[in-house]
């Protein structure tokens, strides 16, 4: 159960040993070695990536381990995170207020969520200021995301649909397209 703690010099050397690995086998991919800091040490994803939360309730942990000191429960299902790091079976992830802790794998969906930041976000029938307003969602409002061209993404939440524009909304990535 107990561990023997490491001298700070072993536990050095050996975070060197997965960033070399992943560092040589990029560039062998044809990466470059500044793409391949960019990808998690354990599941070889881009960091940091956005996902949501799996289930109705997570505990974002002080560090990588159920022996860490819980800081936050998330307790809304499918909140969008950004994860930032990787260790284990642990994700360390930030929320749109820029908290967070490391939370177990399991507790994490890749289904793509985002969350309303402006006061009031229209939802268009297309990604046209011009278009007609189908809905309108509040601050806090989270939706499904689906695709997303450079300024505009459409999302669905309680049954409606449309196109919101990116800057009203956390969880995706200002450049950032998806079809």
């Amino acid at each position: 159960m107990g561990q023997k703690a490491q001298s700070p010099r072993k536990r050095a050397s050996f975070a060197l040993i997965p960033a070399f690995v992943l560092a040589v086998t990029a560039l062998a991919g044809g990466l470059s070695a500044a793409e391949a800091a960019k990808r998690g040490p354990v599941t070889n994803l881009p960091l940091p990536r956005f996902v949501s939360l799996k289930s109705s309730e997570g505990n974002a942990r002080r560090g990588p381990s159920l022996s860490h000191r819980i800081d936050w429960v998330y307790t809304r299902r499918a909140l969008p995170l950004e994860v930032v790091a990787e260790f284990g079976h642990w994700r360390r992830v930030r929320d749109h207020d820029g908290a967070g802790g490391w939370l177990h794998y399991s507790l994490l969906s890749g289904v793509r969520t985002v969350m309303v930041e402006s006061e009031m976000a229209s939802l268009r029938s297309r990604p046209d200021t011009a278009s007609e307003v189908v809905a309108r969602a509040e601050r806090g409002v989270v939706a499904r995301l689906g695709e997303c061209n450079p300024d505009w993404c459409r999302v669905a939440a309680d049954g409606q649909r449309g196109w919101v524009e990116k800057s009203a909304l956390w969880g995706v990535g200002r450049e950032e397209i998806r079809e």
